[in-house]
């Protein structure tokens, strides 16, 4: 059996996971990250014939990212807020819950929602993070904790302490579980650190950009930042107050084959160059692939894929690795779809850069030198040095973001979940930093969509996604599936020649792995952004995603979310088989409805809250004030009809719990009135539009929208 082989030794078993098919052992099911599962008994031939086995409704209907886990029949889920639960995987039975308790107050700390993306298994345990910066491991059997550390080195410069997070699933090597965190754009500098997997002792910590003055945190880091990054940041700039940035909050990949762990570092801190470095260096290890000794964290080599990042073009996307030829010769490579939209082969045990095509539209560099592999940018792109706008291509949300890709062998075709979603970069020379909110060096004043319905509909025109079928050999499209809208769900691929992919729309469905050809489609109630799964369970073959609306770009996005690709939202775990015989239940739709607003208001301090709005309040309740109905809508607040009950919210925080964090720290209470008049003037412009869009052919209000905790 291989429960006794995994707990005996679960890096062999994560090695050989091809022997046993039937469960999906670590992240990416393979250390390669390939997504590539071999069963076939679902294939291009009786894929149609696919329906639920099972579903299982979530307790919060927040944003869902995470890959569950399937030990020997055994399934391991996390779900938003950082819970873990434990189901039968051929049933869907419940056998355990498991809360961290993570403090509603929190939330206000991350860019992106409070999701999770999985745990990791290792020798008996379920080890995952937490949103608020922890480490757990739990008893696989039970659920009771084994283990708990704080994964934050307080006494280390780190820029704003309280804008660390971690959504990330963890990785575990040769017994090393290592985990990063997110906060780049709050003012944090990143780092990952390496834990004792079996007891949660500290191994290492590595840095990914260095302290002010080049001071040493006698961490592994100490050296490659002393040599080769602190001489690419400028001398002054507000990195030094911010952290830096390169938060790894997403990607890393273990590599037995050279016994190298790969980080994928994130992006700047502010996004603003010139704020940040004066305009000064490359800027090391922002918008890199590291590799690291996995048991000690000691450095190897990196490959810079955006110097002087002012984009947001972190490198945190999904690593994968692969033999494929190059030059007509076998080679062992990384394959990598960072944000700034050019895909690049690797070599895995040097970091020599192999080859690299953009594989969306790119307009911020003409190409990539052929030796180097630096980006040859476009001068007008530097926005933050010539202080002019630019609209960027990909945006700040990249050309393929957390959402992962998928590799198969079969096909020798990588899936991408590409997208294009434009982003206007305004800069601001205003170096001040916030202790709680946005801290990205723009003018939040002017980067938001005008209050136009033709302008919001041009621009969700220019919002597309799509499947990519891309030719890691060949550096090519193969072929592409065209989707309504962007911020579809991650891929798997499979053995039966399929690829499966869940989107913004609700549907999933299953492709041909050669073509293209949409084999199935299912409705799913709510949108999926998260990769699907497959397993076994006595012969029988299962597919599993979990579903869920949320993440930065229904949160941020607002109103023309919704016009690109926008569903009500349910939040459940679904598993697919081919002998299924469930349905899901009529979707209780009811949501944000528009609730007629105080008809006076103050049009001065209105101008005036827009800023701060754009600041503090629109990564979560949406861009100019409309909610892309994840969060609460706050045209329809009934707190904004009176000052007193606005400022309990938002200044002294009376709804903490619910992951509201109060905000009397970073602005004073006439600032937060302005706000609530900004909103005030927002319900009052679009109130009647809003009534009349959910408005039935027979003249009866329609419901639109999801409301959740």
């Amino acid at each position: 059996m291989l429960a006794s082989f995994a707990q005996a030794d679960t890096g062999q078993a994560i090695i050989d996971a091809d022997q046993h098919p039937e469960n999906w052992l670590s992240h990416g099911r393979t250390y390669s990250e390939q997504r590539f599962s071999p069963l076939d008994q679902i294939n291009t031939h009786t894929a149609k014939d696919l329906k639920i086995a099972w579903y299982h409704d979530l307790d919060t209907n927040r944003g869902q990212e995470g890959t569950p886990l399937v030990v020997d029949g055994v399934m391991y889920a996390t779900t938003n807020w950082s819970k873990v639960e434990a189901f039968d995987a051929a049933t869907g039975k419940l056998l355990w819950q498991y809360d961290p308790k993570v403090p509603g107050d929190v939330a206000v700390r991350g860019c992106c929602d409070t999701v999770n993306r999985g745990a990791a298994y290792w020798n008996g345990k379920i080890i995952f993070a937490t949103f608020d910066a922890r480490l757990i491991a739990l008893d696989a059997k039970t659920g009771t904790l084994a283990w708990s550390v704080d994964t934050l080195p307080r006494d280390a410069h780190l820029g704003n302490v309280k804008s660390y997070t971690i959504d990330a699933a963890p990785r575990v090597a040769k017994g090393v579980v290592v985990i990063g965190n997110g906060g780049a754009e709050m003012g944090a500098r990143g780092f990952v650190s390496g834990f004792d997997a079996d007891t949660g002792a500290f191994k290492w910590r590595f840095y990914t950009v260095p302290a002010p003055d080049n001071t040493p945190d006698h961490a592994v880091s100490d050296r490659p930042l002393s040599e080769l990054a602190y001489k690419t940041w400028g001398p002054n700039g507000t990195w030094r107050q911010s952290g830096g940035g390169g938060t790894v909050w997403d990607s890393m990949t273990y590599d037995p084959v050279t016994d190298l762990l790969y980080i994928g570092v994130g992006n700047g801190s502010p996004w603003n160059y010139k704020l940040r470095s004066e305009g000064v260096g490359d800027n090391l290890f922002l918008g890199s692939i590291v590799a690291v000794r996995p048991e000690t964290g000691e450095y190897v080599w990196h490959f810079q894929e955006t110097p002087q990042d002012q984009w947001d073009f972190t490198s945190t996307q999904h690593i994968i690795t692969a033999d494929i030829p190059v030059a007509g010769k076998p080679r062992h490579v990384i394959l990598h779809a960072p944000k700034n939209g050019f895909f690049y082969v690797i070599d895995a045990a040097t970091g020599e850069f192999l080859s690299g095509k953009p594989y969306v539209p790119v307009n911020w560099a003409t190409g990539l030198d052929p030796k180097s592999g630096r980006p040859h940018t476009v001068p007008d792109a530097l926005y933050s040095l010539t202080g002019k706008p630019w609209l960027g291509l990909p945006g700040d949300l990249g050309g393929h973001n957390w959402q992962p890709m998928a590799y198969s062998p079969q096909t020798g075709l990588v899936y991408i979940p590409a997208q294009q979603i434009p982003f206007g970069y305004v800069a601001s020379d205003n170096p001040q930093l916030h202790s709680v909110g946005l801290n990205l060096g723009l003018d939040m004043a002017r980067i938001g969509l005008p209050d136009d319905p033709k302008v919001k509909t041009e621009a969700a025109k220019a919002l597309q996604g799509w499947l990519l079928a891309w030719d890691p050999v060949a550096q090519k499209e193969v072929f592409r599936v065209d989707h309504k809208g962007p911020w579809n769900g991650g891929v798997l691929a499979t053995g039966g020649g399929l690829v499966f992919q869940g989107l913004a729309t609700g549907d999933f469905h299953a492709y041909d792995a050669r073509t293209g050809q949409d084999l199935f489609r299912a409705s799913l109630q709510s949108a999926v952004m998260a990769p699907p799964i497959s397993y076994a369970v006595n012969g029988k073959q299962y597919i599993a995603v979990e579903v869920g609306w949320g993440g930065i770009y229904p949160l941020l996005m607002g109103g023309i979310a919704r016009t690109a690709g926008w569903t009500v939202n349910k939040s459940r775990i679904v598993v697919f088989a081919l002998d299924g015989d469930k349905t899901l239940p009529p979707l209780n739709d009811k949501g944000f409805l528009p609730v007629k607003p105080p008809a006076s208001f103050d049009s001065a301090q209105a101008e005036r809250g827009y800023g701060d709005y754009m600041t503090f309040c629109a990564a979560c309740h949406g861009d100019n004030g409309e909610s892309g109905g994840v969060l609460p809508d706050l045209r329809w607040s009934g707190a904004i009809t009176a000052r007193d009950a606005f400022y309990r919210v938002v200044g002294q925080g009376a709804l903490t719990a619910y992951g509201m964090d109060r905000f009397d720290g970073a602005m004073h209470a006439e600032q937060i009135e302005a706000v609530r008049q900004f909103l005030l003037k927002r319900a009052n412009a679009t109130y009647a539009r809003e009534v009349q869009a959910r408005q039935n052919a027979d003249g009866t209000p329609d419901n639109i929208g999801p409301v959740f905790k």
